[in-house]
């Protein structure tokens, strides 16, 4: 009766007028950033996160969400008409995808897209309402150890599972942590790495840090590598797909949706490892796996269902435990803090509507992307005639825009130009901006449990392995580093995120 009662509740606040006409904006600038190349949910949700300080905190939630596994939506369209994916976790779609439109069978393989990401999201939304409320009963018997422990997990999950370098990752997660100790310290009152600067005992704001690593440093990497006019449009003749389309594509969405939901709750895994799965899955299970890589829809349906399942199921960790899986949901969980919203399993009991507002939005804003998508494919191929030098100017100047009305500070403007270099530095030196972000959301909260632990047990260290969950928490999380850096492994890790 509980789980009607709060389906009831978030369908009232999903379904007033307001949060429908965020979900709708959402999905429609999720979906435009998923078919422009060098644009990406991070680098959006950065960007605008300054101008969701006006809305209402489930109003921006929603909005921001809908962004998110609305990219992972749009990506698919020129990733089958054009062969250029829109976003990382549509590169495996192109496989199959283009092969289908040159065969004439475009229409075909943007159904299978649209249905498959339709179905998993529905699947991916009800494992959120399913397997949240438990999970958040089991973390309010935490304490400071096992939160400490938890917080520890995420954190190298999140390293071990990046693409690149080991040891580069675990050296941008530490450099990510030194950055969120600047200011002053709120138990001692001790000012540290401040350098003498009054602007910083406050610390460096969020948006600061997300919009100039990811936001700037994206626009000057997009516009080194960006090329213009690449491939032709297919034709689209028919988006209807046929009963065989239909009979074969439908083991591939509902294995692509159960995969897709398990691996957006990894830290770490995200959507594009989830296609990648999904994709090589198909390939050993699949009865026509002799056709993938040929133009085959289950190629295309595997894939596209398992990145939306991961796109929802992601919000999981984020929403239940305050654990971002990934530096897209760090800048959600920043969002949550930015509107005094305390992230963690609270967030169920103490603002039920947000939460399962937020879960029935995300369902209405799949069926969104369904119906607008579909017939607007012809405008969003268009869009790719853009140049990108007309694009990037405007993008700049909503940043600065947005960094400037967050504090009215111009040192937080030059701030953002210098971790936008920063970033694009630590791009060319093969080093993921992504752990960094994520150290610094959860650095506070490390330490902050970390210390609380030990003022309960007397300085006493062994409180993290004597109390059961911390052990195996902790245990997990070594084991993980472990494995991370095998040979064999570490091989593979670089393999699995290769984009070209």
């Amino acid at each position: 009766m509980d789980f009607i009662a709060n389906l009831s509740l978030g369908l009232q606040t999903a379904l007033t007028l307001e949060n429908l006409i965020y979900a709708g904006i959402g999905c429609f600038l999720g979906t435009l950033i998923g078919v422009l190349p060098g644009l990406g949910p991070l680098t959006t949700i950065s960007m605008l996160l300054p101008f969701t300080f006006g809305l209402t905190p489930i109003g921006a939630l929603i909005m921001l969400a809908g962004i998110y596994y609305g990219a992972a939506y749009g990506g698919s369209t020129t990733a089958i008409l054009v062969n250029l994916p829109g976003e990382a976790s549509s590169v495996v779609t192109t496989i199959d995808g283009h092969q289908m439109a040159k065969k004439g069978r475009a229409g075909a393989a943007l159904a299978a897209a649209a249905i498959g990401s339709f179905v998993a999201g529905t699947v991916g939304v009800l494992a959120l309402a399913v397997f949240s409320g438990p999970i958040a009963q089991i973390a309010f018997s935490f304490g400071p150890a096992e939160y400490f422990a938890l917080m520890f997990l995420g954190l190298v999950g999140a390293v071990s599972l990046t693409s690149g370098p080991l040891l580069k990752s675990l050296c941008m997660i530490v450099l990510g942590l030194l950055i969120g100790l600047i200011g002053m310290d709120v138990n001692s009152g001790v000012v540290r790495f401040s350098f003498g600067s009054v602007a910083l005992w406050e610390g460096i704001d969020f948006i600061v840090i997300s919009i100039g690593i990811f936001a700037f440093a994206e626009i000057v990497s997009t516009l080194e590598r960006h090329k213009s006019g690449e491939g032709q449009v297919a034709p689209i003749t028919s988006i209807m797909p046929t009963r065989e389309d239909i009979k074969r594509m439908t083991p591939a969405i509902l294995r692509g949706s159960a995969l897709g939901s398990f691996l957006g709750v990894l830290p770490g895994a995200g959507v594009s490892l989830a296609s990648f799965f999904a994709y090589s899955l198909e390939k050993k299970v699949s009865k026509f796996k002799h056709e993938l890589g040929h133009g085959a829809i289950e190629g295309v349906a595997g894939p596209e269902s398992a990145n939306n399942a991961a796109a929802q199921t992601s919000f999981i960790p984020t929403l239940t435990l305050g654990i971002p899986g990934s530096a897209t949901m760090a800048l959600m969980l920043g969002a949550m803090v930015i509107h005094n919203i305390q992230p963690g399993p609270s967030v169920i009991t103490n603002n039920p509507e947000l939460f399962w507002g937020l879960i029935v939005s995300m369902w209405i804003g799949n069926l969104f992307l369904v119906v607008l998508n579909l017939p607007l494919i012809g405008m969003w191929v268009r869009l790719l005639r853009i140049p990108y030098s007309m694009l990037f100017p405007a993008i700049l100047m909503f940043c600065c825009i947005g960094v400037y009305a967050s504090s009215y500070s111009v040192l937080d403007v030059f701030m953002v130009a210098g971790f936008g270099a920063a970033g694009y530095i630590l791009s060319k030196l093969d080093c993921e901006p992504a752990p960094l972000l994520l150290g610094f959301i959860l650095g506070p909260m490390v330490e902050e449990y970390f210390r609380r632990a030990l003022v309960l047990s007397q300085g006493d260290f062994s409180v993290f392995v004597s109390r059961p969950v911390s052990a195996v928490l902790l245990s997990i999380a070594t084991a993980m580093l472990i494995f991370a850096a095998l040979p064999k492994l570490r091989k593979t890790r670089q393999t699995v995120f290769v984009e070209d």
